[in-house]
């Protein structure tokens, strides 16, 4: 029963962190105010979390871990790997658009985090490259692409995609985020050598 309700808490937390965090930016949350917010003590906080900078980073890592799963969850439906990264392309933004104060929090509220979350971020865009790599460099093998250089390709889709997010965040252009799929697509698409590929069903 107590580490249900500690469970139960620790969640509580969280939760409270990310509209804390994604109303206030990391800078001027405090912990006394995601106290309120999860309806616990400064105290049940730090039994849980040691400072404000270890809460952040446990809810950057629980927010990642969700997306990642949504992600591959999206790519395990579909066999032609170019197909795979187009399915993960348009999780990303449907999950974003769905979940705007998180896109705000941690593309550009949390910039003043400090070298930690830095460090974890430079991490967890290798983590999502590394996705995109793999699929490519499949492509590569079953010749539907010709030989390119993965590693940079990779880096490059995630660039572009991370900037239409944080732009959307910023602008609210486009109102809703994966209409900006339709234009996203076939650049990145061309990018690796493909062109006039059809969406795949249930795209758009």
């Amino acid at each position: 029963m107590q580490q249900t309700r500690a469970r139960d808490r620790h969640q509580r937390i969280l939760d409270a962190a990310l509209r804390v965090f994604a109303r206030r930016g990391y800078r001027e949350a405090s912990v006394e105010e995601i106290a309120q917010a999860s309806r616990t003590s400064k105290g049940g906080i730090y039994f849980h979390f040691p400072n404000k900078e270890a809460l952040f980073l446990a809810l950057l890592d629980l927010t990642t871990r969700r997306l990642m799963e949504k992600v591959e969850q999206a790519m395990a439906a579909h066999d032609d790997p170019i197909a795979r990264a187009d399915a993960a392309l348009l999780t990303v933004l449907r999950t974003f658009r769905k979940h705007r104060p998180l896109a705000r929090l941690l593309l550009v509220e949390a910039l003043g985090a400090g070298r930690e979350f830095h460090r974890r971020m430079a991490e967890i865009r290798g983590e999502f490259a590394a996705v995109i790599k793999r699929h490519l460099d499949e492509a590569v093998q079953a010749g539907v692409i010709g030989p390119i250089d993965t590693e940079v390709a990779s880096r490059a889709w995630f660039g572009a995609l991370n900037e239409v997010i944080t732009t959307w965040v910023l602008s609210g252009r486009p109102e809703r985020l994966e209409d900006a799929y339709a234009a996203l697509r076939p650049l990145l698409m061309r990018s690796v050598g493909l062109s006039g590929i059809p969406e795949a069903r249930g795209k758009r």
